[in-house]
């Protein structure tokens, strides 16, 4: 990317990479690794940070199981002469296993987020875990956008019907199993949302384990090394099922890239998202990558925070560490 951008008319000393989700965590992953240092300048993780990836053991473990479903040797190569078509089936029963049976003996570190296809932390490649590695300063010349949506795990509750079947008893379990104290940490949420029915309460436990908190801790070890982060928060909640969808995963997209006409966004975003809210974080995404501030102030001591879409008519407004008690739960969690 570096070597060629030239030909497109960029230039090579102010490359920005740009991730969301599973990209995002990508990117987190390339501020930790050595072969990435000096190749960009700026970088943008939506909906990711650095806290995914697996150890070698676990790694093994998910390999292994995707080379019996295959049937073929765990190796290298024996994986990559299968074809795509069989690859593809083999991987989706892969994560249907672990979704099934999330038992840490079988899958290790993906048992947790039931995402088995992570990077490895090899020790070479990837040294060590890539919020460590920033902890210690790597990537600090980088300039960093990072942030996460006010409603992320909707997405995954409340189209699928789930979310109204959610128990009290399985927003204990999964705080607990995110590592929460158990009671406590979940009367800590119930405390901030009195009124949540038990699947809003598992939402927002699960988005900030899996986005939020995450993103927070990358700024803050990122804050260590006077290294500039900005951070964000997509907030806007549409008329979509009966507007229990919320400021979902992969919501911002389609503001980001100001591609609101798009009719394929219609049933998540509804029939008229607001433009305005998608010209200023299209401008801001722009302003970043040609120049390194999005126009607000880095996170810093004070927790600063845009969150895009908070307020009345879409409004947008700076705030200093939102919901500060619940992401203090996780002080030393996550």
């Amino acid at each position: 990317m570096r070597a060629n951008i030239t030909a497109f008319g960029g230039d090579p000393d102010r490359v920005t990479v740009f991730g969301e989700s599973a990209g995002a965590m990508s990117i987190g992953t390339l501020l930790a690794m050595p072969a990435a240092r000096g190749l960009f300048h700026r970088a943008v993780l939506q909906s990711g940070a650095a806290h995914h990836t697996l150890d070698r053991e676990s790694a093994a473990l998910v390999g292994g199981r995707l080379a019996d479903i295959l049937g073929v040797k765990p190796t290298r190569a024996a994986l990559a002469a299968v074809p795509a078509g069989r690859l593809l089936p083999a991987q989706q029963q892969l994560r249907a296993e672990i979704s099934a049976r999330p038992d840490p003996a079988l899958w290790g570190q993906a048992a947790r987020n039931l995402m088995p296809f992570e990077p490895v932390v090899d020790g070479i490649t990837l040294p060590q875990a890539p919020i460590d590695a920033i902890d210690t300063g790597a990537a600090a010349g980088v300039d960093v956008l990072v942030g996460a949506n006010r409603d992320e795990f909707r997405l995954f509750l409340v189209p699928t019907g789930v979310f109204g079947l959610v128990t009290e008893e399985m927003v204990e379990l999964a705080a607990t199993g995110y590592g929460l104290p158990p009671g406590d940490g979940v009367r800590g949420y119930r405390t901030a949302f009195p009124d949540a029915t038990p699947g809003r309460l598992l939402a927002e436990i699960a988005t900030d384990w899996f986005y939020r908190v995450p993103a927070l801790r990358l700024a803050e070890a990122r804050n260590r090394h006077g290294a500039r982060t900005h951070v964000y928060e997509f907030a806007w909640q549409p008329p979509t099922f009966d507007g229990q969808l919320g400021a979902c995963h992969a919501s911002e997209l389609p503001f980001v890239f100001d591609n609101l006409t798009d009719p394929s966004f219609t049933p998540l975003l509804g029939a008229e998202p607001p433009q305005l809210l998608a010209s200023a974080m299209h401008e801001a995404w722009v302003a970043f990558a040609a120049t390194g501030d999005p126009g607000w102030p880095d996170y810093g001591a004070d927790r600063l925070v845009m969150r895009f879409g908070a307020g009345r008519g879409a409004a947008s407004a700076v705030e200093s560490d939102p919901r500060g008690a619940l992401r203090a739960l996780w002080d030393g969690v996550r």
